[in-house]
């Protein structure tokens, strides 16, 4: 039986003939017949070659005609731009992130049409249907489950089959060391209170989710943010110099998998220099693999912890943006600080509670989370092309867009340092909510950038709201060239 990955492969080997110029715009793909031939594959496998190509904007079908090679308008967007390595680095003193936050999420608490600043995929994308089933044979086992005691450090059944996933991304753990968490933002809070204080330096990535920023700020923790390519990660150099110029780094965060709000990937290569740099300097890595399981391939990648052989990574990860969004279960490996972790997690919240551990775990067990996930990246994968060439059509001349590898959301740099506070708000008045890049820094380096999602499904509605942002940012890009005039 021919698999899923067959059509995969040989999309990317004609997607690679199309890039190459071998296949120019207007030329006929090889027909559905002599894709058969050729490939000795069946007629389903043909079609869903032609399909998937099609969907990512790359061949276009005529009636009677068959398929023809077409450029998507995204490949004339210019990549968003390597960081400055001669950026100053200065940690940042309490600046109110947290305030600014809040303002921003307060306003967009009103009735909206659009919500392009999630960063979760459609409800619809997640199995609703089994989850459910699951948790309602669940309760039927175990009526008692919502009244009896939780029970002390997590449930044993979900921590069995998280140790096992863990294996598919290089990380040998035993199941007791599995901490399970509310989501991976109590992963992160644990992980910085283990090994730092008030008044400490942490290195971040530079822009780096908001969450942690004010993770930071609540803590009495100083954020030092690190210049962080759109392509492979943090800088290493830049990360070196740092280490070498303060002497109260405590940590480093990093999101090595479709980083957020960037979306790059680290090599492995990378990701072995920053574990043995962090050890060398005796300075705390902590991991951030929420959406390592969205990246565009059917092998996981492989976690900084893998290179871990003294216990200095910290690895959190989440449920959340790739199972249930519904369901917070996060978890962790705490390295050397498991005792100390294990602590103050109890001491924090306690326990989590046991239904959404035990649902979690059936399915996790199961075959059907594999199929999940290839059907969940599939389809971000379209409606991330989709939103891509939506962007190169509506938005203004000057627009910089890279196209992540896998995830659920875009950065977008607008032209002419727009403010993305004043997009926003203009957004925000025809009922579209977005992003704005002023959230993901202490600095105002990222204020003419947004983060929008890709995970809703791609409809006129959706297409027409990308139409409107795309009017509002010309619109005021105008309007800021003429008062500069």
């Amino acid at each position: 039986m021919e698999t899923q990955s067959l059509y995969k492969r040989l999309a990317l080997h004609y997607l690679g003939a199309i890039k190459a110029g071998t296949l120019g715009a207007g030329d006929r793909m090889p027909s559905v017949r002599k894709l058969m031939a050729m490939h000795e594959v069946s007629l389903s496998t043909a079609l869903q070659l032609c399909r998937h190509l099609e969907g990512q904007g790359w061949l276009e079908a005529r009636p009677r005609s068959g398929y023809f090679v077409r450029h998507p308008q995204r490949i004339k967007l210019v990549p968003v731009e390597e960081p400055h390595s001669g950026t100053p680095i200065d940690p940042a003193q309490f600046v109110g992130i947290h305030e600014r936050v809040s303002a921003i999420i307060a306003q967009g608490q009103r009735p909206i049409k659009f919500n392009l600043a999630r960063a979760t995929g459609a409800a619809d994308l997640y199995p609703t249907v089994q989850l459910k089933n699951l948790a309602i044979r669940i309760l039927r086992q175990r009526p008692q489950l919502l009244t009896k005691a939780i029970v002390m450090g997590g449930n044993k059944e979900l921590k069995n089959a998280l140790a096992k996933r863990a294996l598919d991304y290089g990380i040998s753990a035993a199941p007791d060391e599995v901490i399970v968490t509310c989501g991976c933002i109590e992963a992160l809070n644990l992980a910085l209170r283990a090994v730092a204080q008030a008044g400490d330096v942490i290195a971040v990535e530079s822009p780096t989710f908001y969450g942690l920023l004010q993770v930071l700020e609540s803590l009495g923790m100083k954020a030092l943010e690190i210049p962080t390519s759109p392509q492979t990660g943090i800088s290493i150099e830049a990360l070196q110099l740092a280490m070498q110029t303060y002497d109260n780094i405590k940590a480093v965060v990093v999101v090595p998998h479709l980083q957020n709000p960037l979306g790059s990937i680290m090599p492995d290569q990378h990701k072995q220099r920053l574990v043995a740099l962090c050890e060398e300097q005796h300075i705390p890595l902590i991991e951030d693999d929420s959406y390592g399981a969205l990246i565009d391939t059917e092998s996981a990648p492989t976690a900084a912890k893998h290179w871990d052989s003294t216990g200095n990574v910290i690895y959190c990860a989440s449920l959340h943006k790739i199972l249930a969004p519904g369901l917070r279960v996060g978890w962790m490996l705490a390295g050397r600080w498991q005792a100390r972790i294990s602590m103050l997690k109890y001491a924090q919240t306690r326990y989590n509670e046991e239904l959404s551990q035990l649902v979690v775990a059936e399915f996790l067990q199961s075959s059907a989370y594999d199929r999940h996930l290839r059907r969940l990246r599939a389809t971000l994968n379209v409606q991330r092309e989709r939103t891509a060439e939506a962007i190169a059509a509506y938005f203004p001349a000057g627009t910089r867009l890279t196209v992540p590898h896998g995830g659920v959301s875009v950065w977008v740099e607008m032209p002419h340092q727009l403010s993305s506070k004043a997009v926003f708000d203009a957004a925000l008045e025809h009922g579209i909510l977005v992003s704005p890049g002023l959230l993901y820094s202490n600095s105002n380096r990222f204020n003419h950038f947004l983060r929008l999602n890709c995970g809703m499904h791609f409809t006129q509605e959706l297409d027409d709201a990308l139409r409107t942002l795309g009017n509002i940012i010309r619109q005021l890009a105008q309007a800021q060239l003429q008062s500069a005039a």
